[in-house]
């Protein structure tokens, strides 16, 4: 039985959460979904959708799209941050003057984001007003994460080409530490709310005490890794640059497991179960059995894979460079849904109980609902 006070502290953690992020199944607040950038989401996703709408933004984009109540947000080459209407209006847009390709991040009502001049912007997320900017020394093409500290105030994440992964204070914009490493770091930096883990140029994963801003260690890696890593307990996932995927044990510092032979690994894995979910360059998606990292099944696509994968119930839902996004069946890999964009996507998915959105290198945003069951 649950002690009272252990009762106590769920309910008011399960409260934080909500009021941080909003209501379950209603939003797609950050780039993988949660702070592990594990890539599931807490509603399942259909066997069938229709397109509602498209939204098409002045340039050409990386940057994937989030959603909640005040809108959907994502970043352009043009320099603008787009807000956009659920029904596929304007909202607002806001001029960094320079590209963005990090997908913004939701918190406290905030919208964070980044550009590739090094300028991490905090916006009012209904209006879209400056509340503050913080400057790096490089670019930044990851997205922001957050943890909060001893005293329950939330801090933000993020890595930049200068070589640094900066903790800022996320009400004002203040830098709290700095941690350099030897190369630029590309992907958004995973966390369990005590430890960040993640990659860059440098071919480490690495390991750090957010909450003391400390090193813990290093894993050599091989070679650069330009995406993300996912964590899970004491375990990383995540692919390299050479076409090899890891099973770290980032607390007792060993490598459980690797995959050979894949082609580059740009983007992050999604984890359920048993199951582990990546797409590659070679045009494959993935499914390796988290324990022993044998195959479960493969899926071939037409063209190569920057995305990531999101994975809702028994499916999973990610974009190709082929111009299509594709819904596979977790279990089997068998296609189950696609639709032709047009154009390549290197975007992640944002997946709600009515919403499935996505953008294309074009500068094209889709968004998908439901189809809705015959009689």
């Amino acid at each position: 039985m649950i002690s009272p006070k252990k009762f106590i502290i769920s309910i008011s953690l399960l409260c934080l959460a909500t009021s941080l992020f909003g209501q379950e199944g209603e939003a797609w607040n950050s780039f993988r979904g949660n702070p592990a950038l594990q890539g599931t989401a807490s509603t399942g996703l259909q066997n069938s959708y229709k397109l509602l709408w498209t939204f098409k933004m002045g340039d050409e984009t990386k940057s994937s799209p989030i959603i909640n109540q005040y809108g959907i947000y994502v970043g352009s080459n043009d320099g603008f941050l787009y807000c956009i209407s659920l029904s596929g209006k304007l909202l607002w847009k806001y001029a960094t003057g320079s590209a963005i390709e990090s997908p913004p991040l939701f918190l406290e009502k905030t919208i964070y984001f980044s550009t590739l001049e090094g300028i991490m912007y905090a916006l009012d997320a209904a209006t879209g007003k400056l509340k503050w900017k913080f400057s790096t020394e490089g670019q930044i093409s990851g997205a922001a994460n957050y943890f909060l500290n001893s005293k329950n105030r939330a801090m933000i994440i993020f890595g930049s080409y200068d070589y640094s992964l900066y903790c800022l204070e996320a009400a004002t914009g203040s830098k709290i530490w700095t941690y350099t490493t030897e190369n630029y770091i590309n992907g958004s930096p995973a966390n369990n709310g005590k430890q960040t883990v993640f990659g860059g140029c440098d071919g480490q994963l690495h390991v750090f005490d957010i909450l003391k801003g400390k090193l813990i260690r290093k894993v050599d890696m091989g070679t650069y890794i330009a995406s993300s890593a996912s964590l899970e307990g004491n375990m990383a996932y995540l692919g390299n640059y050479d076409g090899n995927f890891f099973a770290v044990d980032f607390v007792n510092n060993r490598i459980k497991w690797k995959h050979e032979g894949a082609g580059p690994f740009t983007g992050s894995p999604a984890i359920s179960g048993n199951k582990i979910v990546i797409g590659s360059q070679d045009r494959t998606i993935y499914c390796f059995n988290k324990s022993d990292g044998k195959v479960f099944w493969t899926f071939k696509t037409l063209g190569k894979i920057d995305g990531s994968p999101v994975i809702a119930g028994s499916n999973v839902v990610i974009a190709s460079g082929d111009g299509r996004i594709y819904i596979v069946d977790i279990n089997t890999g068998k296609e189950i849904w696609k639709y032709d964009m047009a154009s390549p996507s290197a975007s992640t998915p944002a997946v709600t109980k009515n919403f499935l959105i996505i953008s294309c290198l074009d500068g094209n945003v889709f968004a998908f609902g439901p189809k809705q069951k015959t009689k």
